[in-house]
Order: structure tokens, then C-alpha cells, then sequence
């Protein structure tokens, strides 16, 4: 059983992170690392030293990859960005801003939750609820 082999699918697709070194690695144990054949990961890990230009790079090619359905981000790092993912609006792969080790979360921060909090006030708006 521990030799069989995956069948890949036209159905499968992967998670992407980008976030800091223990974020990173926590997924990667759990097992949604993935390099395919070209050499190319589905995850950047964000240091000290990792510009805003690289977190975009990534964010750019993440998000035009088929084979990602979702994009992991610690929340702080989107901050870096926040011009990239405020502006992201398609629904695959999906953007989930997650806290880090050293950065606790910030609900006013998140652009989907602010997305969600719009549309429910713009619907109770307009059938007459409050």
C-alpha cells in the first residue's frame, strides 16, 4: 500500500503559500508542498530579506497558475501588497489571509472579510433590513 502510486487528475489542484519560514514548513509537514518538473514551487517563504517585489512576483504567478486553487498569505505579508490582493477578484484560486507565529491577525485588515461585510450591508440595504 505504501508503494502506490498517485494517478494525477485534471481535478487536482494545490495550495499555495506565502508566508514566513515556520508557517511554511508547518503546511509543507503536513504535506501541501509540491515542486513539478521545471523545478517550480508552490510556496515562498518571506524573511528579513525578501522584498516586496519577490511577494509580488510570486503573487502574480500564483495566481495565473491552473493548477492552484488556493493561495495562502499570512496576513502581514499581504500587507506588503495589499494594492495586489485588494485588486484580486476571481474566485479560483481563492486568497485566505492567515496570522503568523509574530503577527497576530487583523480582521480590519483582511480584504475578503471587508468584501463580505460590504455585500451584506449593500443587501440589507436594499431589501429594506437593518
Amino acid at each position: 500500500m505504501a508503494n502506490r502510486n498517485q494517478i494525477p487528475t485534471n481535478n487536482s489542484a494545490l495550495i499555495a503559500m506565502i508566508a514566513d519560514e515556520d508557517t511554511v514548513v508547518g503546511f509543507l509537514l503536513a504535506g501541501v508542498g509540491n515542486v513539478d518538473l521545471r523545478r517550480k514551487t508552490n510556496y515562498l517563504i518571506v524573511d528579513s530579506k525578501t522584498t516586496a517585489k519577490q511577494v509580488e512576483d510570486a503573487f502574480k504567478e500564483f495566481t495565473t497558475r491552473e493548477d492552484i486553487a488556493v493561495i495562502l498569505i499570512s496576513q502581514y505579508v499581504a500587507n506588503m501588497i495589499r494594492f495586489l490582493v485588494d485588486s484580486y477578484s476571481k474566485p479560483v484560486p481563492a486568497i485566505l489571509e492567515i496570522p503568523s507565529k509574530d503577527h497576530p491577525y487583523d480582521p480590519a485588515h483582511d480584504s475578503i472579510l471587508s468584501r463580505v461585510k460590504y455585500l451584506f450591508s449593500a443587501e440589507s440595504v436594499a431589501s429594506g433590513k437593518r
